[in-house]
């Protein structure tokens, strides 16, 4: 039985639609889990009475105190001991839960995490990796803002945790991993990312060199390697594109008649298009690299997003991702050193 933590007041609409989230969730669940909301326990037992669910489907921990989104991780991590956060990664340390996934705050989850739980042995530094779309399916990219300076051990382990989790959550065999720089050239780039190139070029991955920008939604490989700077610029980028497109089309539609008859032909690829471009599909983003399962959702996350954010949890403790990432970083210390 795998046990999941659910910060039940975490993100914008919590605790509606995290609870809702957990109830399709557990209808849809192919695999044995059980779930434990953690939170204010009347806010929670109200929400569930207005989604007419029994308390049976879910226990729950008490957390008298929550993080808002706009407070400093590191003053929430001091002065709020008692937050669904802290509680929810509490569960982990103390083994009554296998993962804890949150849309609070993330730098606080970064940062409660990495003081709880600690980093798996061998990893230098966790990093956030986020799925995104592209014309072959997903891309695994990492950092997405965990490091915002790196040095080149930091983005040769984001290639490793980020092949293993490619290759055994997304079951992709021999993930491709690149290394985002300015040229395909292995001279191209910073110091740190010639540097990044030569290891990941030596390590248990099926490196492909460097990659470009515009080759990221191409999917050109299946891993993408960056700092965590570089890397939540561009998801941010790419979270805003479908609202770009939806903009650009209203647009042209009260411009043209013809235009309007176009669209309403192109109604359902343009659905389809909006599905593809929709983070809910891809669940939460794992703090790779921490010795636990913390998994980092968008802080709009509807219902969907929090049913496939604990689908991700509970394939990353099914498929034993930790374990793994610890045995192929095991001989690493002779690199950390270089």
């Amino acid at each position: 039985m795998i046990r999941i933590a659910l910060d039940a007041m975490g993100g914008d609409y919590a605790p509606g639609s995290v609870v809702e989230g957990a109830f399709l969730a557990y209808q849809k669940k192919t695999d044995d889990f059980k779930i434990t909301l953690v939170g204010e326990k009347e806010k929670i037992e109200k929400e569930l009475l207005r989604l007419n669910l029994r308390n049976s489907f879910f226990t729950i921990e008490n957390a008298t105190e929550n993080v808002r989104m706009e407070e400093s991780p590191t003053e929430a991590l001091k002065e709020k001991k008692n937050s669904s956060i802290a509680v929810g990664t509490r569960l982990q340390k103390e083994n009554k839960a296998d993962a804890f996934i949150s849309s609070g705050n993330t730098g606080a989850v970064m940062a409660t995490s990495l003081l709880t739980l600690g980093r798996l042995e061998g990893v230098a530094r966790p990093a956030i990796a986020t799925c995104l779309p592209t014309e072959k399916g997903v891309v695994v990219f990492l950092d997405v803002g965990a490091n915002a300076e790196c040095k080149a051990i930091n983005l040769y382990q984001f290639g490793v945790m980020g092949s293993i989790y490619a290759s055994h959550v997304l079951k992709k065999e021999s993930p491709k991993v690149g290394l985002l720089s300015i040229g395909e050239e292995s001279t191209k780039g910073t110091e740190i990312v010639q540097e990044a190139h030569k290891l990941l070029e030596k390590g248990p991955v099926n490196f492909v060199g460097n990659v470009e920008g515009t080759d990221v939604l191409k999917g050109t490989c299946d891993v993408v390697v960056t700092d965590g700077f570089v890397g939540n610029i561009v998801l941010k980028f790419t979270e805003s594109i479908d609202g770009f497109l939806t903009s650009l089309v209203h647009k042209r539609v009260k411009q043209s008649l013809l235009f309007r008859f176009g669209a309403f032909l192109l109604k359902i690829s343009l659905r389809d298009l909006r599905k593809v471009l929709d983070y809910a599909e891809y669940g939460g983003a794992p703090l790779l690299g921490v010795n636990g399962v913390s998994i980092i959702c968008h802080g709009k996350s509807s219902p969907k997003a929090i049913q496939n954010a604990i689908k991700v949890g509970v394939d990353m403790v099914k498929e034993k991702v930790n374990q793994v990432i610890q045995e192929k970083l095991a001989n690493n210390n002779n690199l950390i050193r270089g």
